[in-house]
């Protein structure tokens, strides 16, 4: 398996937003959904998956930079240091091989009064209990899943798959939290947590901020000056919409409730004049002479 760091195209004294960069630079450019039918991309981006699920895990990582592990995860044999995650997990100082293939008698000590610990009131032994790690992963939703909800398959670097909620209103980055997805406890300990940060990709017509839905509107000169009632696009559906009449260019119109959770649609009006040659208009406007004196440009003063 290749070395995680070099599946990430990061160095190994990066650092953990560096890392994560990384790997969310790699993840949308190979994610299986932006690359239909490419198996190449779809290995390429579990094999991403896997390196930085290994590298955002601190422990993982110490252990991985150390030797123990390789970059599946898997242990690797450790001479003469069977006992030596028991007394690391109970808080104990870290158990290490003596000189000369000896071991210190402090360590031999402590590992078995930890053992000893083990045992019921009653006399009876416990089963060593340790809870499973956390497993990391990313997933990249559209930006109607994020703003309204909805519920999205993980595909993990194994091939088996996570059933995802996305709640309404979920931000870009955000990390959902899947009790018990993780790795597997030892013993009869619960697994840990699946973390899934996830990335939200923009939309072609709406932005977001707040909890309120922008929208650019294209109207045209006719719709400005006169007012007209349009058919406007929102998060459930298109609606009709009232343009007062002498609206310009950066008007501003609000339609409430209609943004994410409680927040509102902004409309920005822009009005955009046809390609074609619209010889009326343009005769008009010669022999136009304006009521009131205007200057859209006065206020262009240099501070």
């Amino acid at each position: 398996m290749d070395d995680p760091y070099q599946t990430l195209g990061v160095a190994r004294t990066a650092t953990e937003d560096e890392i994560r960069a990384a790997y969310r630079k790699l993840a949308k450019k190979h994610h299986p959904d932006l690359n239909p039918g490419k198996h190449e991309a779809e290995e390429k981006f579990k094999a991403v998956s896997s390196a930085y699920a290994l590298l955002s895990d601190a422990d993982k990582r110490a252990r991985f930079d150390s030797g123990e592990i390789d970059a599946s995860g898997a242990e690797k044999p450790q001479e003469r240091r069977f006992y030596r995650d028991f007394g690391e997990d109970a808080g104990r100082a870290k158990y290490r091989p003596g000189t000369g293939g000896a071991f210190d008698a402090d360590d031999l000590s402590g590992f078995f009064e930890e053992m000893f610990r083990q045992q019921g009131a009653g006399g009876g032994a416990r089963e060593f209990a340790i809870r499973g790690a956390d497993a990391r992963y990313q997933l990249s939703v559209d930006f109607l899943d994020a703003a309204i909800g909805a519920v999205r398959r993980l595909t993990l670097p194994d091939g088996s798959t996570l059933d995802v909620t996305i709640p309404t209103g979920l931000r870009d980055g955000q990390v959902l939290r899947l009790k018990g997805k993780g790795a597997p406890g030892i013993g009869n300990a619960p697994a840990g947590d699946a973390l899934i940060e996830v990335s939200v990709r923009p939309h072609n017509l709406f932005r977001r901020d707040g909890n309120d839905v922008v929208i650019e509107l294209p109207v045209t000169l006719k719709e400005a000056v006169l007012g007209a009632k349009v058919e406007v696009p929102t998060l459930s559906g298109t609606v009709t919409l009232t343009i007062p009449p002498h609206s310009s260019t950066g008007t501003r119109l609000r339609l409430k409730g209609r943004g994410i959770a409680g927040g509102h649609q902004v409309v920005e009006l822009k009005v955009v004049l046809p390609k074609e040659d619209e010889r009326e208009l343009e005769a008009f406007l010669k022999d136009w002479t304006p009521h009131h004196d205007f200057d859209p440009r006065k206020d262009m003063v240099p501070s």
